[in-house]
């Protein structure tokens, strides 16, 4: 029987002819070599597919899925149905991997026996490269911890790249299959369901920006629509109530960061005037209002956050 690899790389793509094969390649010249790397071909109309299977035909470690188009939690879902490795980890088509981010990763997680393993990164922006999570400790962390420090967002984002995620964890935590921002409702799950964590800040992966990105808003709030905050809002809603029964004793911070992530889309609403996102702000100013001696009293509240809420929200 053929050894099961070490880790499965899984990729999901759609019309990104002109980049899913810089992603591809920053994955064929990893210093591991014991891995498998699943492409899920998402339904592309442009060669997309056609390049996955010419890189396919000259690397057995390949395997090319084509789907309808579908969500990504959908075709995330079909590359974990078909993965064998011991990990899991993730990577964006328009993304490169550092060389060494395999064995990076698996080597943080093996040396500890930590479920999840989380490397630093980089974004590239108009053509400049900037820090993203990048800091030098390394912390090994409970999930209490851990999920803490991914609701701050300085370490660590939710986005599934920069994360190798034991095989098991997935055996009852699926992505969602509607949505455009997956992540968001799932990262934090794992985190929570892990034994422990580790995370060490080297940058080993980069984000790159730019228009056609389903993140691009993260870089320009310009770009920030109703259907994304709506999404958002739901999913926040949703993971208070989450982590507040799975891991009750930073239920009082999960609270918080929903809150602290409403004040933050008040003021930008607001200082941008962004018109088709007013009922979204009324929807905010509504929840905050409710909340007002909560969420302004809290101990985890940042003077700028009360700053906004005596601009933006009256009490009830």
């Amino acid at each position: 029987m053929e050894d099961k690899p070490m880790v499965s790389v899984i990729m999901l793509t759609y019309n990104r002819e002109t980049l899913v094969g810089r992603a591809i390649e920053s994955i064929l010249v990893q210093t591991m070599q014991k891995f498998e790397f699943i492409i899920i071909d998402n339904g592309s109309s442009d060669r997309s597919g056609e390049i996955a299977e010419e890189y396919a035909k000259k690397d057995s470690r390949i395997r090319v899925i084509h789907i309808p188009k579908s969500s990504i939690g959908t075709g995330r879902n079909a590359g974990l149905d078909v993965a064998r490795g011991e990990y899991i980890t993730f990577i964006d088509d328009d993304d490169t991997a550092e060389s060494d981010m395999l064995d990076f990763l698996y080597s943080l997680a093996k040396n500890v026996e930590a479920d999840i393993s989380i490397c630093g990164s980089t974004k590239k922006v108009d053509g400049t490269i900037l820090p993203n999570c990048v800091f030098e400790d390394k912390d090994i962390m409970t999930p209490e911890e851990a999920v803490i420090m991914l609701l701050k967002r300085k370490k660590c984002n939710a986005a599934m790249p920069t994360k190798l995620v034991k095989r098991s964890l997935f055996n009852e935590i699926r992505f969602f299959s509607e949505g455009k921002y997956d992540d968001i409702r799932v990262t934090y799950k794992y985190f929570a369901s892990a034994n422990r964590i580790v995370a060490h800040g080297l940058p080993k992966y980069c984000f790159w920006r730019h228009p056609g990105n389903n993140s691009a808003f993260t870089t320009n709030d310009l770009l920030l629509t109703p259907e994304q905050l709506d999404e958002y809002f739901d999913a926040f809603r949703e993971r208070t109530e989450y982590l507040s029964q799975k891991l009750p004793q930073i239920a009082e911070y999960a609270q918080y960061s929903e809150w602290s992530y409403m004040i933050s889309m008040c003021n930008k609403i607001s200082i941008f005037n962004l018109s088709s996102c007013q009922k979204q702000l009324e929807f905010v100013k509504r929840v905050l209002s409710e909340h007002y001696y909560e969420f302004y009293n809290s101990k985890f509240i940042e003077d700028f956050e009360r700053e906004f809420m005596r601009k933006y929200i009256s009490a009830l």
